[in-house]
């Protein structure tokens, strides 16, 4: 139960993964490195055999090194988008995310201790919605500015 579900295509490659929503006062965490001009979300692929919610805090204590628990789920995204990692650079990804709320404690502090599929060192941010630096999914600019206990799907297409 180790494998990462991202399956390679003849056309692309199908992730299936979670995103967390950590949220203090009107800020929310998101991640950056070098290699790329944008930030995301925390999180990452689900393992095979491992449900959503157990990957998002597996995926929350490898980024941040805190358990959280899962409030509720928020969003669902399908996404499809030019690979811009060394990996999928030239493949087209074909990507469905589960976007969960987290139960955040007052004393919450993260330190990141992850790296990209490529190796790069990632470092936690906390933004507002309103951040001028580019960040996906691009939903968050909205939708956690306000943020609704509905489950809401989006499509993006930027292929």
């Amino acid at each position: 139960m180790n494998q990462d579900l991202c399956v390679k295509m003849e056309e692309g490659i199908l992730n299936i993964r979670v995103g967390a929503i950590i949220m203090k006062e009107d800020k929310f965490l998101m991640v950056e490195n070098d290699l790329f001009d944008h930030m995301y979300s925390v999180g990452g692929r689900i393992k095979f055999g491992e449900t959503a919610q157990e990957a998002v805090i597996r995926e929350v204590y490898e980024e941040t090194g805190v358990k959280l628990e899962v409030d509720r789920l928020g969003f669902i995204h399908e996404n499809f988008f030019p690979g811009d990692s060394i990996v999928k650079r030239g493949k087209i990804v074909h990507e469905i995310s589960l976007f969960f709320y987290m139960k955040v404690p007052e004393n919450f502090e993260p330190v990141c201790y992850s790296f990209t599929e490529d190796g790069n060192k990632e470092r936690l941010v906390w933004i507002t919605a309103d951040h001028p630096k580019t960040y996906y999914p691009a939903f968050f600019r909205t939708e956690l500015a306000n943020p609704s206990k509905e489950i809401k799907h989006f499509v993006t297409r930027q292929v």
